[in-house]
């Protein structure tokens, strides 16, 4: 299981190449982790975790969060030692072998391009929010929500996905400018929301605080993790900060805790003005998100709770008076989520590419358009992917889908931080995460009990994507691997890959995932 190591030396030779100049300080590095991953999560996904903890949600931000810290510090260990592309995937295959890089590549297929469909679900909601509130245009249900959904298909959904595959082919990528402007826009809406709704906050809208007790709160924090990732974007700009061993926990640990701070905030203004009690059956039993049973019950009751809401923020504030700033905050989310999605969707190409150059999968994964320069190829595929999974999935399973690879991804880093320190104590490291004996261990804990407070059908669908992906290794990618056939080759720095944007990312996902 652990054989076929990729050459450590042979990555790090690679990475002394491309060394980056250090000048990162700790609110450099707080103010770039913000950017990263504020945003996206809460914008989406606050009516889930309204239905699965009620106002314990807030909580459930706190879960989320501690986690993410603890699982940023063994990241960024390794993200400083070895500072090059496919972070999670080269990480696990320099330290526990092929078989573990492979199954973590594979994983992340499922956060960034299930990722990708989720964000166009929430743009969705978003934009027929718009234009039935503002355009007074009636749009049927059954074209605007998947049939798990209580609809047919998600037509806007698939659109944008398409739109944004289009966009990637001919080889369009963010600026730093555009991702700082758009990080701006997401702020000042999520400020502006806090600003009008904790003034007018009623304390009877609090109780009951956890009206499906701590299980509630446990699934809750599992689907909102979708919220803070991108939290890696600070781990990989290890090898840019000064003084990394003081700079990079204080940027880490800092950054979490303000977007933590500001989630809860807007957790509170959500439950302080509309309430965020879930809905039940007709027999008082637990409706899960996403469901058509929901729907049927949202439909039974008018449409009258946040819950049943896919433009949360926005109905919130239409439903206190304050349309105007609701129409900000749907305009906000309109313009800002494409971008997430083409980030996303631009993440996947990279796993891909790495992957294919390394052999495990076919070389046309890494065919190079001779116009555009783009891996137009397995953009397209990608993009046909991401488009079916947003028209046919809720937001919320969506989410939770792509969490349960991100969770996995972060929990194989955590235990590669540990097996390295064992293995190859003498090696520079520019950074050493703190307490790594207590550290570590409570990041791959948290992955766990996050992975396992995630949904009966999200762990099913995830156990069969890992048994697909076994089936693949062992009946292609074993016989081909270049590692495996003895060539020595390290491709991450290799010119043809498709370059990376410049950070911040907005709403929060690194491509050097």
């Amino acid at each position: 299981m652990f054989g076929r190591v990729k050459s450590l030396d042979a990555i790090l030779a690679t990475a002394e190449k491309k060394s980056l100049h250090r000048s990162l300080g700790a609110f450099q590095l707080t103010m770039l982790g913000i950017g990263a991953v504020i945003g996206t999560g809460i914008f989406v996904l606050t009516a889930e975790a309204a239905q699965k903890a009620g106002p314990g949600m807030m909580i459930s931000f706190v879960i989320a969060g501690f986690v993410c810290a603890v699982a940023a510090l063994c990241y960024a260990e390794m993200a400083a030692m070895v500072p090059v592309s496919g972070s999670a995937y080269t990480y696990s295959y320099a330290v526990m072998g092929e078989l573990v890089a492979w199954m973590v590549g594979w994983a992340l297929i499922l956060e960034y391009a299930i990722a990708a469909g989720a964000v166009s679900v929430g743009w969705s909601g978003y934009m027929i929010g718009f234009v039935q509130s503002n355009l007074h245009i009636t749009v049927p249900l059954d074209l605007v929500r998947g049939p798990f959904d209580g609809g047919l298909i998600n037509v806007p959904a698939m659109a944008i996905a398409g739109v944004v595959t289009a966009l990637l082919v001919i080889g369009t990528k963010e600026s730093a400018t555009v991702n700082s402007v758009l990080v701006g826009i997401k702020i000042i809406a999520l400020t502006l929301f806090v600003i009008v709704t904790i003034p007018v906050m009623k304390s009877g809208n609090f109780t009951p605080f956890a009206p499906l007790g701590f299980a509630g709160i446990s699934g809750a924090a599992a689907s909102i993790f979708f919220a803070y990732v991108g939290f890696d974007a600070v781990s990989t700009a290890a090898e840019e900060t000064k003084n990394p061993q003081r700079n990079m926990p204080i940027g880490l640990i800092g950054s979490l805790a303000i977007c933590t701070i500001f989630y809860m905030l807007v957790a509170a203004g959500v439950i302080g003005t509309v309430g965020a009690q879930p809905m039940f059956g007709p027999n008082h039993e637990v409706l899960s998100p996403g469901t058509p049973a929901l729907s049927q019950a949202c439909a039974a009751a008018g449409d009258t709770a946040v819950v049943c809401s896919k433009e949360a923020l926005a109905w919130a504030l239409r439903s206190v008076g304050h349309p105007f700033i609701g129409w900000l905050v749907g305009a906000a989310a309109i313009i800002a989520l494409p971008s997430v999605i083409l980030m996303m969707m631009f993440g996947q190409t990279r796993i891909f590419f790495v992957m294919s150059r390394d052999g495990l999968l076919p070389d046309f994964f890494s065919k190079i358009h001779p116009k555009f320069r783009t891996p137009h190829v397995i953009t397209m595929l990608t993009g046909v992917f991401v488009a079916l999974f947003a028209a046919f999935f809720p937001v919320g399973l969506l989410a939770d889908v792509s969490n349960s690879g991100t969770l996995f991804a972060f929990a194989a880093v955590s235990i590669a931080v540990l097996v390295l320190r064992r293995t190859d104590p003498t090696r520079h490291r520019p950074f050493r995460t703190p307490a790594i004996m207590l550290t570590a261990p409570i990041s791959i804990l948290g992955c766990i009990y996050l992975f396992f407070s995630l949904s009966g059908p999200t762990l099913a669908l995830f156990a069969g994507w890992a048994v697909v992906g076994l089936i693949v290794y062992y009946s292609y990618s074993r016989s081909r691997s270049h590692v495996g056939r003895g060539l020595v080759e390290v491709h991450e720095g290799d010119a043809g890959i498709p370059p990376q944007p410049v950070p911040p990312l907005p709403g929060g996902i690194d491509i050097n995932d």
